[in-house]
């Protein structure tokens, strides 16, 4: 049994996510946990470094073989170990697919608010964005979301690249069947490349279930780039290794080319991290880590119901992070800065993840129930204050 409730101090680390503000504020901003990776990822790197040659590597067939194993053993979904290219991470895999399938005059279609990653492509690569805004409710102090169909349609004509993240980083939702079988057709009829960051779809909680997008239909496959990687699951984020599983040959010779011409090299020690975390040797970990932090999910809820009066938040079905909204609190200007300020919590500014952001933040709740609860009693006093 792993004892999650026992973190090790990261500031005796170069950790960005308690490095960043000063030492009296609670970091619960970037989505990294606070948790050591499960002990096979940890032993089979000790022994890579006690070999201590540390020289170029590629990635292997076996490598290759594992992650397509993976998908069969989690979902049933069969691919050739070929249909694997290696990539630097998610953010990297999605910018390489923009630069393949966008132009000035075809743009990148996202459901905002999402990833602010998400936001900075069109920056980088020098396409436009189109956003089609997810539509919010409220239920009491519950928030759920759902998609805007007829903006959908309307902005996916102009895009060359839909952008989905699913599971929805910072909502927490997972798409059902039925909402991916249409964002697919719609996008199919338009010529439009899907590409799915499906980073986290390990993460489920309350026993959810989760299907890849390209598992659903071969035609779906053809025009859909999965990007998965063990960096959120397992907590190996700064080993840097992600994969695109692209099952089309041309497409995915396309890919291939462009990860070359940028020189996008994985780092030996993100491929013997993302080999030992998809053969199953974690496995018993991730469920009581699934169980933990559905327990921490479930308190934040709860928390929030009992002591912040008219803050609401959603209700996630996977990841650790939480999105609240505070515009009817009487918090004046960015609430991320009101909390930074006045309660020393460092969580992620709403306006990041693009249009319905404002006034909202997005909390990290990957940590011990401890440090969770001393967050939310620190945000709690702040806003009696008001």
């Amino acid at each position: 049994m792993t004892n999650f409730d026992i973190v090790p101090n990261r500031r005796n680390s170069n950790s960005i996510k308690w490095l960043r503000y000063p030492k009296d504020v609670l970091p619960m901003w970037v989505a990294d946990m606070d948790f050591p990776a499960p002990k096979p990822i940890l032993t089979a790197l000790h022994k890579a470094a006690d070999h201590g040659v540390f020289g170029y590597e590629m990635p292997t067939p076996a490598l290759k073989e594992t992650v397509a194993a993976r998908m069969d053993n989690l979902y049933g979904w069969k691919i050739k170990p070929e249909a694997v290219v290696a990539v630097t991470g998610i953010v990297s895999g999605f910018s390489v697919a923009a630069r393949i399938a966008c132009t000035p005059e075809r743009g990148m279609l996202v459901q905002t608010p999402v990833y602010n990653e998400f936001h900075e492509v069109k920056n980088n690569i020098g396409i436009p964005q189109l956003d089609a805004p997810l539509i919010k409710h409220v239920d009491g102090n519950i928030l759920s979301y759902e998609i805007d169909w007829d903006n959908f349609e309307t902005q996916v004509k102009k895009a060359g690249m839909f952008l989905l993240c699913n599971p929805h980083n910072p909502l927490g939702i997972i798409f059902s069947r039925k909402e991916l079988l249409k964002m697919a057709k719609i996008c199919i009829q338009n010529n439009v490349l899907i590409v799915s960051d499906e980073i986290h779809s390990e993460l489920l909680l309350d026993g959810n279930s989760f299907t890849p997008l390209a598992k659903l239909s071969a035609e779906i496959a053809r025009h859909t780039i999965t990007l998965i990687a063990p960096s959120k699951t397992f907590n190996v984020p700064g080993l840097f290794c992600g994969f695109a599983i692209i099952t089309d040959k041309d497409l995915r010779e396309r890919y291939e080319q462009e990860v070359n011409h940028l020189r996008m090299h994985v780092s030996s020690a993100g491929l013997i991290a993302a080999e030992t975390a998809f053969s199953g040797q974690c496995d018993s970990w991730l469920k009581e880590l699934r169980h933990y932090l559905t327990g921490n999910r479930d308190f934040l809820v709860e928390y929030v119901a009992e002591n912040m009066p008219n803050v609401r938040l959603t209700i996630p079905d996977a990841t650790y992070l939480g999105w609240l909204d505070f515009t009817q609190t009487g918090i004046v200007g960015s609430p991320y800065e009101f909390f930074l300020q006045n309660a020393k919590v460092a969580v992620s500014e709403g306006r990041i993840f693009g249009e319905g952001g404002e006034g909202h933040i997005r909390l990290n709740f990957g940590t011990s129930h401890k440090l969770l609860e001393q967050g939310l009693e620190r945000m709690r006093k702040a806003l009696r204050s008001l």
